[in-house]
């Protein structure tokens, strides 16, 4: 009975037992999920909510940022820098509509053309991302290093993005927000330390003022913008998240949460500024490409106009416009108010104005607006000839060049500098040079022999009949030379080695053509034939109007005095103002035009005193304001 009573006790107290080691492991398991959740909290593993200033939406969960660990190497952080920036660079391609650009040649035997164009924007392949030191240097001047890096940093901002670094220099402004953005800085300092600090019992204090600290600035961040927006006593908030920041440093606490936190900042804000500058150089090219709309309104309402008014040139003028004799002057232009200045500044500045003719060469869809312009407005006693390069018939012209028009090409110029001196690696020079259309002046001026090419971008400010008196010898073209490039810097791009390395590489802008010589030089039929080549060997590029022109015109060019023309003026802040004022003739060169509103403030005077201030059709498209 014993035996049996046993038994039965033992079997009712086995479910008993397990009922119970259910209950204990059912507590652990909720006071460990317990534990759990708020060490997450800590460790700041879960997705923030947005705080204005957007950096916490890009945290460990992003797919778009890799967060780094403590012992990782150097190729995982360059893997990473990679993708962002190739992500990056997708999103800039993708909302960037295509622009012609003013192409950039990177001259040194040694170095390629740069295959990265992102966003448009050439550039050199292997460009220095850190110029390095001579570690041997402990005496020099630390400020002098400091301004020897600024300028090494400008310089390769130059090389990939042009003048627009140049204008950004200028247009440097206060900022409106410095204040917020040291908030948001604090804020993201503050919450790479307080996981840390917060695992730690004996900082609950501390951990609690940085939870307040961050609520605090989290609240005001999501209400402002801007410095002027910020509530009256946030400078104690600013000094007591500072003071709270410096406690928190000065505890040994577990860097791996504060590295992670530092590494995301540092790549993010990389991204963000390197987005930032594409996309502020994408605008700045875009104002560049953009006709302003007070032109367009000029232009259409002088095309309107057109077609309402009747009027029929004079017999005498057409004489003037196959004279000899006389002084031509050649413009190609799609602008009505630039190709004014430029013949209004040559005719006021003339002595015998009754003896120049002006040749302007446009196309079909600007002819009719600058046909009437310039049939209301005089220029002194000069004759003006409108010309619709479209409806020219030349004999065998499609072996020469399309009918289309093409202005003088603009290339910004780089290569190594070879001086030891120079504070920077590379050293850039502008040249403006003839397009495909000026290759057909003989042809379509076959009655004259001396002709004196003129861009629009140029303001006269004296007497150019001397140039006619100049005595050129065997040579075609006369032109303002630029020995700081020459043509072994540009060996690379040309299709032919039989040249002479020393040729300086020359410039439009004025320049002086015998067109009797040309003739029988072929010159047409030559530059056709390098163009060709290129085409059959690389296809045609963005270097092959430079290329073929130098070499086109080598042995050929008549050097100009320097007196005769200042360039620059589109892209240089530093122009000396005395060599302006005495120069003959100025070259707003570059991007920065005078009749744009990123035009240099301190040269547009030169060139809108040439324009009509009492005109109606300016002061009715807002021209003069």
């Amino acid at each position: 009975m014993k035996g049996g009573g046993g038994g039965v006790s033992a079997s009712y107290s086995l479910p008993a037992k397990r009922r119970w080691k259910g209950l204990v492991i059912g507590v652990l398991g909720l006071v460990f999920l317990s534990m759990l959740v708020p060490l997450v909290f800590l460790l700041g593993l879960h997705v923030h909510p947005t705080n204005g200033d957007g950096t916490e939406q890009r945290d460990s969960a992003s797919n778009h940022v890799r967060v780094y660990d403590q012992h990782n190497d150097a190729d995982t952080r360059n893997q990473s820098k990679v993708h962002q920036s190739t992500h990056m660079d997708d999103l800039v391609i993708r909302f960037t509509p295509s622009l012609p650009k003013m192409p950039l040649v990177l001259a040194n035997s040694s170095v390629r053309e740069g295959g990265n164009d992102t966003n448009g924007f050439p550039t050199p392949a292997d460009v220095p991302k850190q110029v390095k030191k001579n570690s041997g240097s402990l005496d020099r001047d630390k400020s002098g290093e400091n301004m020897t890096g600024a300028d090494e940093s400008e310089m390769i901002c130059e090389l990939k993005f042009g003048s627009y670094c140049l204008w950004r220099q200028q247009q440097k402004e206060k900022m409106e927000d410095s204040v917020v953005k040291k908030m948001k800085d604090l804020l993201f300092v503050a919450r790479a330390y307080y996981p840390s600090i917060a695992k730690l019992p004996e900082l609950d204090k501390l951990s609690h003022e940085l939870k307040q600290n961050i609520q605090d600035f989290e609240r005001v961040l999501s209400e402002t913008t801007t410095d002027k927006d910020l509530p009256p006593q946030n400078m104690q908030k600013l000094t007591m998240m500072e003071a709270a920041i410096a406690k928190a440093k000065s505890f040994r606490v577990d860097c791996n949460n504060v590295d992670k936190k530092f590494r995301q900042l540092v790549d993010l804000t990389e991204d963000e500024a390197n987005f930032h500058m594409k996309q502020s150089a994408f605008l700045y090219k875009l104002a560049v490409q953009t006709i302003p709309k007070s032109l367009h309104c000029l232009s259409m309402r002088l095309t309107v106009e057109y077609f309402r008014t009747s009027f029929e040139v004079e017999e005498a003028l057409i004489e003037k416009f196959v004279n000899p004799e006389l002084y031509h002057y050649i413009i190609f232009s799609r602008n009505i108010l630039a190709s004014s200045v430029v013949i209004n500044s040559t005719a006021l500045n003339a002595k015998e104005s009754g003896k120049q003719v002006f040749h302007l060469l446009t196309d079909r869809e600007n002819y009719f607006s600058m046909k009437l312009w310039f049939f209301r407005n005089n220029y002194g006693d000069a004759a003006v000839q409108v010309l619709n390069i479209e409806d020219l018939k030349l004999y065998n012209h499609h072996k020469v060049a399309p009918l289309d028009l093409s202005l003088p090409e603009e290339f910004r110029v780089s290569f190594r500098r070879v001086d030891k001196l120079s504070s920077t690696q590379f050293r850039t020079q502008y040249l403006s040079m003839f397009s495909h259309s000026h290759y057909l002046l003989p042809e379509i001026f076959q009655s004259l022999k001396k002709i004196v090419v003129l861009d629009d971008d140029i303001v006269v400010q004296s007497d150019l009949s001397a140039l006619w008196n100049i005595d050129m010898g065997e040579k075609v073209n006369g032109a303002m030379q630029s020995c700081a490039v020459k043509l072994f810097h540009l060996k690379t791009y040309l299709p032919s080695s039989n040249f002479d390395e020393n040729s300086c590489a020359w410039t439009s802008g004025v320049n002086i053509i015998d067109l009797s010589r040309w003739r029988e030089h072929n010159l047409t039929g030559k530059y056709q034939r390098l163009v060709h080549e290129m085409k059959k060997g690389d296809g045609i590029s963005e270097t092959s109007t430079l290329s073929a022109s130098l070499l086109t015109f080598e042995g050929l060019v008549y050097g100009l005095e320097d007196s005769w023309m200042v360039s620059g003026l589109g892209y240089n802040y530093g122009v000396d103002l005395e060599s302006i004022e005495t120069a003959a003739v100025l070259h707003f060169d570059g991007s920065m035009k005078p009749w744009l509103e990123l035009g240099i403030p301190k040269y547009k005077s030169f060139w809108r005193k040439f324009l009509n201030p009492q005109n109606q059709l300016l002061n009715d498209c807002n021209v003069n304001q």
